[in-house]
């Protein structure tokens, strides 16, 4: 038996590829496909079956592109009437060589939701493993709020977590989702396996009656994101294409692309943005966490794009994870050149940043309008009585968001300092003329710096 897990660590999705005797089956793929055919390459093996748990609503999956890649048969989870002949439906099994994948339905985090028990026959008929979707997860559990009602999601979640303690304490535990997905909760941790039996005596939530879990899960649901219907609809494809990868931009064909109104995404870091951009470009750095979901949060993923980048393989980069949550109108992409931009009459701008120390020293004159981009549990540990909380998830509200009358400077922090450079670059789009990013620390360490900080929420 083969089996390998692949890592999504931008938006904490985790994805199995099962083999033997010279066949594969792939569980849950990320958009980029590669890493599926390398392994497959490389241990001899043909893809013959591809299968999704449920119908993501954080990621589009690699379903459809790894079947057009491979000509394996594709499954997807579906409604109890839903006529397709790729649905795979709670009771199948499949068979490669020696393993047997068991699909058992496990609602909860959506109505479809199967989870994979999985036997290798040669040792026993028992699961061996379980490959969990967005069910029972690491230290934590699935979010019920996305595709139900949060108290008749919590309900289901807590059946399907009792069938899932009923295999057996021996039995791994693989989920979809590790830390960082915006698919589970506070507990969710950042370690990729465990095993059934070690979340049953370690993972609180397992122990509780159905009211008392109930009320755990929905007592502090995070916001939903506003493009998880338009990736879940992708995701409910029997068939259609995916987006090619866009083209180079000449700096004629970028300055068509600006005046029909494409917006820039920037994936340089925010000193190097800092230094020269094309005037009204966002700054999203591609070597941050959660690209892609920050930009979904901002964003309108059909809104008409152009990726700017240091080089080919960051712009790469940053279109594989802008295409992965559903941004499918890249319109093109070009390598960073000021100069050039500046020969060609393309609007070039740049912007500032402050330390710790300037802001502090704003704060207690007063000249500052402070924007505080962190997450509602990092504001509650402290933060700037009088700052304005806006969290990757208002981001949106920023641009009907006028300046400040009184003409004081305009800062954004978080708490270390790319978030900030996002939302600042989000602000100057507004029309702000005076709005600078914190660097070199965030909100958490004013304290060094002689300014109080409010505590709760």
């Amino acid at each position: 038996m083969i089996f390998r897990q692949v890592l999504y660590r931008d938006l904490g999705c985790a994805s199995y590829l099962l083999g033997d005797a010279g066949e594969a089956v792939v569980v849950d793929p990320r958009w980029d496909i590669d890493a599926y055919l390398e392994i497959a390459a490389e241990e001899r093996l043909r893809i013959t079956h591809v299968i999704d748990t449920h119908e993501h609503a954080d990621h589009v999956s690699g379903r459809l592109r790894l079947v057009a890649a491979t000509g394996a048969t594709p499954h997807r989870p579906g409604a109890s009437d839903d006529p397709g002949a790729d649905v795979i439906r709670a009771g199948d099994e499949l068979a490669v060589g020696a393993l047997r994948v068991r699909a058992m339905a496990t609602p909860g985090h959506r109505p479809e939701h199967l989870t994979f028990a999985v036997a290798d026959v040669s040792r026993g008929d028992e699961p061996w493993l379980v490959l969990s979707g967005d069910s029972l997860l690491v230290g934590d559990v699935a979010r019920p709020d996305l595709a139900y009602e949060p108290r008749e999601g919590a309900s289901a979640l807590h059946g399907t977590l009792a069938q899932l303690v009923a295999l057996g304490d021996h039995v791994e535990l693989w989920p979809a989702h590790v830390g960082g997905s915006l698919c589970g909760g506070a507990g969710l941790s950042h370690k990729t396996s465990s095993t059934v039996g070690f979340e049953r005596r370690h993972n609180p939530l397992l122990s509780m009656d159905e009211p008392a879990f109930v009320d755990a899960v929905t007592g502090s649901l995070p916001s939903r994101p506003p493009n998880i219907d338009r990736i879940v609809a992708l995701n409910r494809r029997s068939a259609g294409a995916s987006p090619q990868s866009p083209d180079t931009l000449t700096p004629a064909t970028l300055r068509e692309r600006l005046v029909a109104g494409a917006t820039v995404l920037d994936a340089r870091t925010p000193d190097m943005f800092d230094t020269d951009h094309l005037a009204g470009a966002i700054n999203l750095p591609v070597s941050s966490p959660g690209v892609g979901t920050r930009a979904g949060w901002a964003l309108d993923p059909e809104q008409p794009i152009v990726v700017v980048a240091d080089d080919e393989a960051d712009a790469m980069r940053l279109v594989s994870s802008l295409q992965a949550v559903g941004f499918w109108a890249l319109e093109g992409y070009c390598v960073a050149d000021p100069d050039a931009w500046r020969s060609a009459e393309l609007p070039v701008a740049r912007a500032g940043s402050w330390d710790l120390d300037q802001l502090a020293e704003g704060v207690r004159n007063g000249a500052v309008d402070l924007f505080d981009v962190r997450e509602l549990s990092e504001w509650a540990t402290g933060h700037v009585a009088g700052s304005r909380h806006v969290p990757l998830n208002r981001l949106r509200e920023l641009e009907a968001d006028p300046p400040a009358a009184d003409g004081r400077m305009t800062a954004v922090a978080c708490a270390g300092g790319v978030r900030a450079a996002f939302a600042a670059s989000l602000l100057r789009r507004t029309g702000r003329e005076r709005v600078v990013r914190v660097a070199g620390g965030g909100v958490g360490d004013l304290g060094a710096h002689g300014i109080e900080l409010t505590l709760g929420a």
